[in-house]
């Protein structure tokens, strides 16, 4: 007679998250984040992953300086079991406490932005559901291979009430700073 084995997940907190980091267990060079407890490894990044970043890194540190930080591949505490690392986030400036003492949280967010080389399919599914649960305002998708950019606004159960994409010759704007325009050419040079 055969046993009927259920198969139990263990899920972790953020702080037991961090923990694993401290004591080695994940080390420096694991590409992984926690979502709703669980520790989901991410995709390797590629040199045309690195290129979009930086690039998009750099334009819109000139055209945010002094009003926004621009934050690249860091975590975002969502909550006591989910953080994930978007390649940017858009936080609004705090005066008191810092980001020194207390790390950014979705209220802390206008915008995040996921490049897709490889991981298309999960930033438009589990990302973008994350995200819209936990009230960003805006998440962008940038699609490398197809040069377009996935624009989603107004967060609402499950997903996004505004959703668009652009490619060409399109220019887009950040919702909470809309002076702030950037070509696709710019994006994808």
């Amino acid at each position: 007679m055969a046993l009927e084995v259920v198969a139990a997940r263990r899920l972790f907190t953020r702080e037991e998250y961090h923990r694993m980091g401290e004591v080695g267990i994940l080390k420096p060079t694991d590409r992984v984040e926690l979502i709703h407890g669980e520790i989901v490894e991410m995709s390797p990044i590629g040199s045309r992953h690195i290129a979009f970043v930086n690039n998009l890194n750099q334009l819109l540190v000139v055209r945010l300086g002094g009003r926004a930080i621009v934050s690249v591949q860091n975590p975002v505490a969502f909550a006591d079991d989910t953080e994930p690392q978007p390649d940017l986030a858009i936080l609004r400036l705090r005066a008191d406490p810092s980001y020194k003492e207390v790390e950014p949280h979705a209220n802390d967010v206008f915008l995040l932005i996921e490049v897709a080389e490889t991981s298309l399919s999960y930033d438009r599914s589990t990302k973008l559901r994350l995200y819209a649960e936990m009230g960003i305002p805006e998440y962008w998708v940038v699609n490398g291979p197809a040069a377009s950019i996935e624009i989603y606004r107004t967060p609402e159960a499950g997903g996004y009430r505004d959703v668009r994409r652009v490619s060409g010759d399109a220019t887009v704007s950040l919702q909470a700073f809309p002076d702030v325009a950037l070509t696709l050419a710019e994006i994808f040079a």
